[in-house]
C-alpha cells in the first residue's frame, strides 16, 4: 500500500462530504435565515472537525460559535440584513467584491472572469463527465461550485474508496484548479468580512483545504496570483 492511498484510507468521506456541502452552501449565494438557523441547530460550529488543532482552526470554530450563539431564533431580521450585506461586498458586489469567488480573476493577468483557467476547468470536467449544476448562469469556477463537486465526489469516495481514477481526478482538481487560488479567496475574505460568520468560514475553509491538500500529499501547481 502506498503512503498515499494509506493517507485516504484514514479520511472520513461522509464527515468531509458534509463539510464540502456546508461550505457550497455559505458560498454561492446570498444567506437565508433558513441556513444560518440549521447551522445552529445542528451545532455546525462545536461539531466541526480540529484537524491539526491549528490556530486558524480555533479562531474559525471560535468566530462561528460566536455568530450563532448570537443568532435569535425568532426576529433576526437586523442580523441576516448584516449578513448580506457582508456577503455582497465580500463576493457579489455592487461593485468589485472584495474576495472575488472566481478563480479565473486570480489567475488572469487580466482579472477576467471566464477566462483561459476556466475553459480548462470546464474541459477537465466534461472529459470526466462532471455537470456542475447552477441556479443561475454562473461562472463554473465559482468557489461555491468547486465545493459542489467536492460534496458529490466524497459522496462517491464513501462507496468506492479504492477507485484510483476518482482519487486521481480529485487530486488534479485539488491541485491544478482550486488549491492555486482558493487560499487568496478564503485571506482575502478574512480581511474585509465585516462578520464573525464570514470570517470563521474563511478561517475553517482555509484551514479544510489545508487538510485535503495534505491528506491527497498535494504539492499546488505553482501559479502567479494577479490578486
Amino acid at each position: 500500500m502506498s503512503s498515499n492511498t494509506a493517507s485516504i484510507n484514514t479520511v472520513d468521506f461522509i464527515e468531509y462530504q458534509g463539510l464540502a456541502r456546508i461550505l457550497h452552501h455559505c458560498l454561492i449565494r446570498y444567506p437565508e435565515a433558513e441556513l444560518v438557523q440549521g447551522l445552529k441547530d445542528c451545532d455546525v460550529a462545536g461539531s466541526w472537525p480540529v484537524f491539526a488543532n491549528s490556530k486558524q482552526n480555533s479562531q474559525g470554530r471560535e468566530a462561528l460559535t460566536t455568530f450563532l450563539q448570537q443568532w435569535p431564533d425568532d426576529d433576526h431580521s437586523e442580523q441576516l440584513i448584516e449578513l448580506k450585506l457582508d456577503y455582497g461586498q465580500l463576493f457579489f458586489g455592487p461593485g468589485e467584491p472584495k474576495a472575488v469567488p472566481q478563480g479565473s480573476v486570480y489567475l488572469s493577468e487580466a482579472q477576467l472572469l471566464n477566462d483561459r483557467s476556466t475553459t480548462a476547468l470546464m474541459d477537465f470536467y466534461h472529459a470526466h463527465g462532471v455537470e456542475v449544476a447552477v441556479d443561475y448562469p454562473q461562472p463554473v469556477d465559482h468557489i461555491g461550485l468547486f465545493f459542489a463537486v467536492l460534496d458529490q465526489t466524497f459522496g462517491r469516495l464513501e462507496l468506492e474508496a479504492d477507485n484510483q481514477a476518482l482519487i486521481r481526478f480529485t487530486q488534479v482538481l485539488l491541485q491544478q484548479h482550486f488549491l492555486p487560488w482558493a487560499n487568496r479567496c478564503f485571506e482575502l475574505a478574512l480581511a474585509d468580512a465585516n462578520t464573525d460568520f464570514y470570517r470563521g468560514i474563511a478561517l475553517l475553509g482555509s484551514d479544510f483545504l489545508l487538510q485535503m491538500q495534505q491528506d491527497f500529499q498535494l504539492l499546488p501547481k505553482e501559479t502567479r496570483l494577479y490578486r
